[in-house]
C-alpha cells in the first residue's frame, strides 16, 4: 500500500512538469512562427561556382547548400559572415537585415565569388 501511495504521489509532480513544458512550448511558439515566416532563398553551390548575383529584400535568409563533392566555404569579403568548411550537402545560412551589396567568396577556391544585393522592393 505504501508503495502504491508513493507512486501515485509522484504523479502530480510529473504532470506539473509536463504542464510546464507544454506552457513553455506554447509561449515560445509565436517566436518560432515569426522566424518561420521570414523569407528564405535557397542557393546551390555546384560545379565550383556560386550564382554571380542574388538580389533579396532585407530580412531574407539565404541558405547555401554545397552540391559539389569538394568542400567549400561561404565567406563575406568584409568578414561579416563566414561558414565552416561545407562538405557535400552541408548547409550554411545567413539573414541579411540591412540594405547593401555583400560580396562573398570560397576561401578554399578564391575564384568562386558572388554578390548578394539587399534592396527594399
Amino acid at each position: 500500500m505504501t508503495y502504491a501511495f508513493a507512486r501515485n504521489a509522484a504523479l502530480p509532480l510529473r504532470a506539473g512538469a509536463g504542464l510546464v513544458l507544454v506552457l513553455c512550448a506554447a509561449l515560445g511558439a509565436p517566436a518560432i512562427c515569426l522566424a518561420a515566416d521570414s523569407p528564405a532563398t535557397a542557393v546551390d553551390i555546384k560545379k565550383f561556382a556560386f550564382p554571380k548575383e542574388i538580389t533579396v529584400a532585407p530580412g531574407t535568409k539565404i541558405i547555401w547548400t554545397n552540391r559539389d563533392e569538394t568542400p567549400h566555404t561561404v565567406t563575406s569579403t568584409d568578414k561579416s559572415f563566414a561558414s565552416k568548411g561545407l562538405d557535400t550537402d552541408d548547409k550554411f545560412e545567413h539573414t541579411f537585415t540591412s540594405e547593401g551589396d555583400f560580396s562573398y567568396t570560397c576561401t578554399l577556391h578564391p575564384f568562386m565569388t558572388g554578390v548578394v544585393h539587399v534592396r527594399k522592393r
